[in-house]
């Protein structure tokens, strides 16, 4: 039988599948925290300025910085303001740095070496970094834990997302992934009242860390997944993995056979590398169009959280509505994606187009305190469609790429995407030169991103792709019409789970 095949024989989604998948899913609170940790403990709060005489005498005077606000930050502990207030944003943005290094590094490494042990390494090490942030002596550690945190996250958020994936059957890669997306926007929220309760930084830090050491010991027992070892011909310990599965979810009188896949390291088979994304005709179209779609995903999304912060009003608050506006955007995705009028395609360029367009209208609207309809609430509409196209890329790359190729294509994917973040912090600060320029650069990204990914394939209920031969062989097309149907009578396109 073929992989699909004995999902369907196992269960799709048994028992032991959704322990692991929720394990994996509730660590994107984890991550949520880390992501946001720059907007509360980099806050600025107001502040004034003396002038004073030099204490050593003479007639030159000194300026002395009086906070007005009780906040706790590294601004007031570091006094990053005036000429030392862009160390803010360069913390925020050396994280994003240290996420573009990770997933050039463990994307391709873990599909060399498996999903796990890239998994559980990166974890761990975001773990004893995330502590050393909390207890920095200096900025300069400061800043350097930051970039050493994000490099082990970046490693380790996309496996976990593929690891989501690939424990399932296919049928359920869309709730899995939307459960995913939706539970990183529920821990911007919490992060927003973890930060409200607890006001010291360095509590904050060390609190918003901690909650990795469980998901870290949760993690160690996981298998490895079985489509990355069927796809590196390692068919035996596929077979086990999913025999174990079947044992778990209550079915221990199946017996797992696969259909022997070619092994990729034997001569012509050549294993492939991330090159094939260039090189491969199909794979380097597609790329180029994911690359630019995942840009302008990130930085209106972190760009739009970000300057959450800078609003008027309670920023806590403010955080946390920005958190809370994605949670409608996933039900809006669930119902979409799985239409056939819709797809994953028209969905994600829809989406993309709106938000940009919402941003862009955010410009042109006054800022009315205590009005619903004002400059902040489009930026809340905005935010929440870029929150479903954010969203729907994940399942929708997933899907655009073999399984042997899946993890570098994703990791060359979510690098450009973390151009985005990089950029992000930096762009509510635009709001010096004009009033209107942040919603400027979302808007017209935003709206671009949309039209190109009209030209992107439609993916919903065909089956993946797992080996570069499959993605053009004419004889795997005139299979994948006979799949189609039968995908079609036996699974519906979309479950929720029980």
């Amino acid at each position: 039988m073929d992989l699909e095949a004995a999902f369907r024989v196992v269960g799709e989604f048994g028992v032991r599948q959704k322990r692991m998948v929720t394990v994996l899913i509730l660590l994107q609170v984890y991550m949520a925290c880390q992501s946001m940790l720059i907007v509360l403990v980099g806050a600025e709060p107001h502040y004034q300025v003396e002038k004073r005489m030099n204490p050593g005498g003479g007639a030159e005077l000194t300026e002395h910085i009086t906070f007005t606000e009780d906040v706790s930050s590294i601004v007031t502990e570091w006094f990053l303001v005036k000429h030392q207030a862009y160390k803010v944003n360069l913390a925020g943005s050396l994280f994003f740095v240290g996420v573009l290094i990770g997933n050039v590094l463990f994307g391709p490494l873990s599909d060399k070496i498996g999903r796990k042990p890239v998994f559980l390494v990166a974890l761990f090490f975001e773990v004893l970094f995330g502590y050393a942030t909390a207890f920095a002596p200096s900025y300069e550690v400061f800043a350097l834990s930051r970039l050493l945190v994000g490099i082990m996250n970046g490693g380790m958020a996309l496996v976990c997302f593929v690891l989501s994936q690939e424990y399932v059957g296919q049928s359920y890669w869309a709730v899995t992934g939307t459960f995913t997306n939706m539970t990183f926007a529920v821990g911007i929220t919490l992060f927003a009242a973890l930060g409200y309760c607890v006001r010291q930084w360095r509590t904050l830090a060390t609190a918003a860390n901690s909650s990795g050491v469980l998901f870290f010991l949760l993690c160690v027992t996981f298998p490895e997944s079985p489509r990355w070892l069927y796809s590196r011909g390692h068919t035996e310990q596929a077979e086990k993995v999913l025999q174990d599965l079947a044992v778990a979810n209550g079915k221990d009188r199946v017996v797992v056979k696969l259909r022997r896949s070619a092994d990729p390291g034997r001569p012509g088979h050549p294993r492939p590398s991330a090159l094939a994304l260039v090189t491969h005709s199909v794979l380097r179209w597609r790329t180029v169009v994911l690359m630019y779609v995942w840009y302008a995903c990130s930085l209106v999304y972190y760009g739009l959280t970000m300057n959450s912060s800078e609003e008027t009003g309670n920023r806590y608050f403010q955080v946390a509505m920005f958190g809370l506006v994605e949670l409608p955007a996933y039900p809006l995705c669930i119902y979409f994606i799985n239409k056939q009028w819709a797809g994953r395609r028209k969905s994600t360029a829809s989406f993309l187009t709106f938000a940009g367009v919402s941003c862009f209208f955010t410009m042109w609207v006054p800022v009315r305190e205590g009005s619903w309809f004002s400059g902040t609430s489009l930026a809340l509409v905005g935010k929440l469609m870029i929150s479903a196209a954010f969203n729907i890329v994940y399942v929708y790359t997933s899907e655009l790429y073999p399984t042997v190729i899946r993890n570098a294509g994703l990791g060359v994917c979510s690098m450009s995407c973390r151009f985005g973040g990089i950029l992000a912090p930096f762009v509510p600060s635009l709001r010096r030169v004009h009033q209107s320029m942040p919603f400027m650069a979302f808007a017209l990204i935003g709206i671009s991103a949309g039209f190109l990914g009209l030209l992107l394939p439609e993916t919903l209920n065909k089956p993946i792709a797992e080996t570069l031969e499959e993605l053009q062989s004419p004889a795997y097309q005139r299979i994948l019409e006979k799949k189609v149907l039968l995908f079609e009578e036996t699974s519906p396109p979309f479950k929720v789970p029980e």
